[in-house]
């Protein structure tokens, strides 16, 4: 029997000096004031500052992003960045964070979102003058041209009466926030707090998300540039694509693809379609889907009412186990989705490229569940106008990491999600110096990923910082 190695012994005192912990959140930090998200804060909440002393609201409403991008998951875990002002600075008391969160109104909180995306235009402009700018997303083995736009609701359980929960269509309890995901970077564009019993497809929510989300994107990339709308059948509400369609004649190119319901008619519509004019359907790397096939509806379903254009998709495949199947995929044997857009077929849309490019849509549950680990997971207050402030940072959160990935990491770091990018950089630990009048953070010479967080501390130094 092979022996269990032992660990080295310890011997535990608290008389350190000069250790810090979390050392590489310091970059989120940095990177908020490099953004100019911090400035951008601090003139949205200028009138909050009480006769101008005390803490900067705008500093305030950073260190709480910068605690919720680095796992944080309550406001009393600003303690973390507070009690090491070596590396932070000055943090101001949970008291004095909870006052801002209670102070800040509907119109503060509008200023909070402008600021953003300020910040967001800058992070951009950073992005192409060091590389190639904001990467496509991908689907079907291609780039997709221009941004994509992913928008979908989540359940957040409460375990206590807060303001405007309510019981869920899944008979849990808590809220029903919808959300918009850019795909291109996984940034958090917009997000409404919702009740839970608020519905799945109220094209009004939709409306309101995206605008909001479209406010975010930067001017120069907002006109002239293709956007993709993606959504489940819950955006498939004839106001919404009308919407998007007045959208488009304000001069954004907007386009959709949206989920859509199998009603009565969709279904002898796919038991009509020949075998020969189902196609093979296309894995996300180009390569052929085995046992799943695509088909188009198009003109063999009334689509009264939806934009002139659009097209209805349909696809088949053998359902893995445990799939929720319905009565008519029961009976067919077979599980079936279908779709409508309006790209057409000369805009590069053969129907297996479409459904592939739909499916995509799926990565906003990775964006979604990540997202409930840096913030809208948990809600920390009664009053629903704090818990809707609290959402608001936890999309600038999302976003710090997202800025993070595309202006200073390479590799697999430059996809990694916000737990390993906590694992292996943000929660590191380090030692403070001062020399020559200067203070240093040093990282251990052994960690492993040390060189990875020294060159993102050196890329960050050297993006160029906005006019003042």
């Amino acid at each position: 029997m092979q022996g269990i190695g032992s660990r080295p012994k310890l011997l535990v005192s608290t008389d350190g000096s000069g250790v810090v912990g979390r050392a590489g959140a310091r970059l989120l930090a940095d990177l908020a004031d490099a953004t100019g998200l911090t400035s951008a804060y601090s003139t949205a909440l200028r009138r909050l500052r009480p006769r101008g002393t005390g803490h900067d609201p705008g500093r305030i409403a950073t260190d709480l992003a910068v605690m919720l991008a680095d796992g944080g998951e309550t406001i009393t875990d600003l303690a973390v960045l507070r009690d090491q002002e070596g590396v932070f600075g000055p943090v101001a008391s949970t008291p004095t964070a909870w006052r801002l969160l209670a102070d800040t109104d509907e119109q503060a909180l509008a200023s909070l979102r402008s600021a953003r995306g300020r910040a967001r235009e800058i992070a951009w402009l950073q992005a192409a003058e060091q590389s190639e700018g904001i990467p496509a997303a991908r689907a079907g083995g291609q780039e997709l041209p221009g941004l994509v736009l992913d928008l979908d609701a989540t359940l957040v359980t409460c375990h206590s009466a807060k303001d405007q929960a309510a019981p869920t269509y899944k008979g849990g309890f808590g809220f029903h926030p919808l959300l918009c995901f850019l795909a291109n970077t996984g940034e958090a564009l917009a997000g409404r707090l919702r009740p839970g019993n608020a519905g799945a497809n109220t094209a009004a929510d939709h409306i309101t998300v995206l605008d909001q989300a479209l406010a975010q994107i930067p001017d120069a990339h907002r006109h002239g540039t293709d956007i993709l709308v993606r959504a489940d059948s819950a955006g498939s509400a004839k106001a919404f694509l009308a919407h998007l369609g007045n959208r488009r004649e304000q001069g954004i190119n907007l386009r959709f693809s949206v989920g859509y319901t199998i009603t009565e008619p969709v279904r002898r519509a796919i038991q009509a379609v020949p075998d020969r004019l189902w196609h093979p359907a296309l894995d996300q790397d180009g390569t052929l889907r085995d046992g799943a096939e695509v088909t188009e509806l198009t003109g063999m379903v009334d689509l009264k009412g939806y934009p002139a254009g659009t097209r209805i998709i349909a696809r088949r495949e053998r359902p893995h186990p445990g799939a929720q199947l319905s009565l008519f995929d029961q009976d067919e044997g077979l599980r079936h989705r279908v779709l409508l857009t309006d790209t057409s077929y000369s805009g590069g849309g053969s129907a297996q490229f479409l459904e592939a490019r739909h499916r995509g849509h799926a990565t906003v549950e990775d964006h979604i569940r990540t997202g409930k680990d840096t913030g809208f997971g948990r809600f920390p207050s009664r009053d629903f106008a704090i818990n809707t402030v609290w959402l608001e940072l936890s999309l600038a959160a999302i976003d710090l990491l997202a800025w993070t990935r595309v202006l200073l990491l390479d590799g697999e770091l430059a996809t990694a999600e916000p737990k390993r990018l906590r694992y292996r950089l943000l929660h590191v630990a380090a030692r403070l110096t001062r020399g020559g009048r200067r203070l240093r953070l040093r990282i251990s010479a052994t960690w492993p990923w040390r060189s990875e967080l020294a060159t993102a501390f050196h890329r960050l130094a050297a993006l160029p910082r906005p006019a003042a």
